[in-house]
């Protein structure tokens, strides 16, 4: 579903990718772990040109990534991400916020698009909170919000960057639980996370970023319970036993 080949990505002369190759088929869940600063939310931004990278290649499907070429508007539409600051529409209700993408983007007809969306903030819980402006909302309320919008464009992969990390910690759970409601439904996803124990459970294969490369790979419970790399134990170390 998604292929990187050789990718490498600087600003300026800061490398911050050094050669990525990775592989995500379709309905799999992949996380993306590391410390700040390894390249694992760039990486994301540039399956749907957010970010351009400098070589190698990035396909999906049969489309090679190009942020400057007329495939990235489809790569778009197949492809929806979910930010780790929600970036909702303030000025526009939940309901208004999850229709936008299908009525502007894809042109569908507007009674069709309602129903999906009040359908899908049903479906993460929201059925009453259709009217509601986001600055009504908590946090965990807008990162559903969001979730609900990235699924109305009917997407074959979705990209998750930290969608957790801006949550205070007791809203975090209804953000994972949809999020593995969208796995046990065979969705392919990229996500970028802190959230080790989610991983475990929820993840098919974990990539272990530091430096701008890929130190470790494997299946998720391998991986983050026999990490055998002594850099992986020791970020493991730490995120899951912080002093």
């Amino acid at each position: 579903m998604i292929r990187f080949e050789n990718v490498h990505k600087s600003f300026g002369q800061h490398e911050v990718l050094k050669g990525i190759d990775a592989e995500i088929g379709k309905g799999e869940v992949v996380c993306l772990i590391g410390p700040s600063g390894s390249g694992k939310s760039t990486l994301l931004r540039c399956v749907n040109g957010l970010e351009t990278y400098q070589k190698g290649r990035i396909t999906v499907g049969d489309t090679v990534v190009d942020a400057a070429g007329r495939s990235i508007h489809d790569i778009r539409t197949r492809v929806s991400m979910v930010f780790q600051r929600f970036n909702l529409f303030p000025n526009r209700t939940a309901l208004e916020n999850v229709m936008e993408g299908p009525l502007f983007v894809l042109g569908e007809r507007r009674a069709e698009v309602r129903a999906r969306a009040e359908a899908l903030l049903t479906r993460v819980g929201l059925a009453a909170k259709i009217d509601a402006y986001p600055n009504s909302l908590s946090g965990g309320q807008q990162q559903r919000v969001a979730i609900a919008r990235a699924l109305a464009m009917r997407p074959e992969a979705i990209l998750f960057d930290e969608p957790t990390s801006a949550l205070d910690p007791e809203m975090v759970g209804e953000v994972l639980q949809v999020m593995r409601s969208l796995a046990e439904e065979h969705m392919t996803m990229l996500v970028v996370t802190h959230e080790i124990h989610f991983a475990r459970e929820v993840a098919d294969s974990v990539l272990f970023l530091d430096g701008g490369t890929i130190v470790e790979r494997g299946p998720a419970k391998e991986v983050l319970r026999h990490p055998k790399h002594e850099r992986t134990q020791d970020f493991l170390r730490r995120v899951t036993h912080p002093v």
